[in-house]
């Protein structure tokens, strides 16, 4: 028998809770391997060992050379992987979750298949954004209302503060340099927030598509989420990068980069981890791998158990 080299593949019951992790790391222009149970990341300025035990979600940069055996650590590990654009802006790809359980993604397609629970859940994201105000007892006819006023009043309060002018949100997906310097500035902006947010809902195990606001998307869900953080960072950010570079031909770049550096200031990952479990209703059991047979009758039933013998045993 070959003998495999390296550390043995860690228990789930030895790994760190997702809450006990370093939430994210970036890395680019940089070769990994793997050494034992840590992740060596090499560039120009040294070499840094990882261990992997302790990562939430590992961003994978520009310029990152990964070996086979380093991405079978992540994995053993139980790290999420996003593939992303510099300093984690855009994101083009992930591998498994962090979360190995089901439940985040079982309640959340509960909580959406259920008109009332739905409403509920809508309603909860819609007060996150109206502190101080009851809207509890609202439709989602006067949801979308009211929240359609306090977006356009955000834009009118960013345009007064930047000096900047707006008419109104308009862009052409086909073509971004068709828009005007502010359209492209919030296009810029919201799609680096649309890449975190899903960055951070696919590393927990949650599902993009199962959206409570918005529907019908592959993406539901992280509309739904980026919506929650647009009036504190991509719109004024945009605003002020219009202020600041006016009609630049990289409006785009500079403001993905404004973005970049907001989230990392602004701790907003470790944020929105914390928004979505209260969303899903998260009973912050131990983030461990179970795996149940389901049955109509009788409830979850262990996995691993020889059935037909222990039917024999008792016939």
């Amino acid at each position: 028998m070959k003998i495999q080299p390296g550390a043995k593949k860690p228990e789930l019951s030895e790994l760190s809770r997702i809450r006990d992790r370093i939430t994210f790391l970036y890395l680019e222009h940089a070769k990994l391997n793997r050494q034992d149970s840590a992740i060596v990341v090499a560039d120009n300025q040294g070499t840094v060992f990882v261990p992997a035990a302790i990562i939430s979600v590992l961003m994978l940069g520009p310029g990152i050379d990964v070996t086979h055996r380093a991405m079978e650590l992540m994995g053993d590990s139980g790290m999420s992987v996003v593939w992303v654009g510099e300093r984690g802006v855009r994101q083009y790809a992930h591998g498994r979750a962090l979360n190995h359980s089901a439940s985040l993604i079982e309640a959340q397609a509960k909580l959406v298949s259920n008109k009332q629970s739905r409403v509920a859940v809508a309603r909860q994201m819609y007060q996150m954004r109206f502190q101080g105000e009851d809207v509890s007892q609202l439709s989602m006819q006067e949801l979308r209302g009211k929240e359609g006023a306090r977006v356009r009043r955000v834009y009118k309060e960013e345009s007064q503060r930047t000096g900047v002018p707006w008419s109104r949100r308009e862009y052409n997906p086909d073509d971004f340099d068709s828009g005007t310097p502010i359209n492209k500035a919030l296009t810029a902006a919201h799609q680096a927030l649309y890449g975190l947010s899903y960055s951070v809902i696919v590393a927990l195990g949650a599902s993009a598509a199962l959206g409570f606001v918005h529907t019908g998307h592959d993406l539901s869900f992280v509309y739904d989420f980026a919506d929650l953080y647009k009036a504190e960072y991509s719109i004024p950010i945009a605003f002020s990068m219009v202020k600041k570079y006016g009609d630049d031909k990289d409006i785009g770049s500079r403001t993905r980069l404004a973005m970049r550096d907001a989230f990392v200031d602004g701790k907003l990952m470790i944020r929105m981890v914390a928004d979505l479990k209260m969303l899903l209703g998260d009973s912050n059991k131990a983030e461990a791998e179970t795996l149940n047979l389901w049955d109509d009758r009788m409830g979850l039933q262990k996995f691993g158990v020889q059935y037909a013998e222990h039917e024999d045993n008792h016939s």
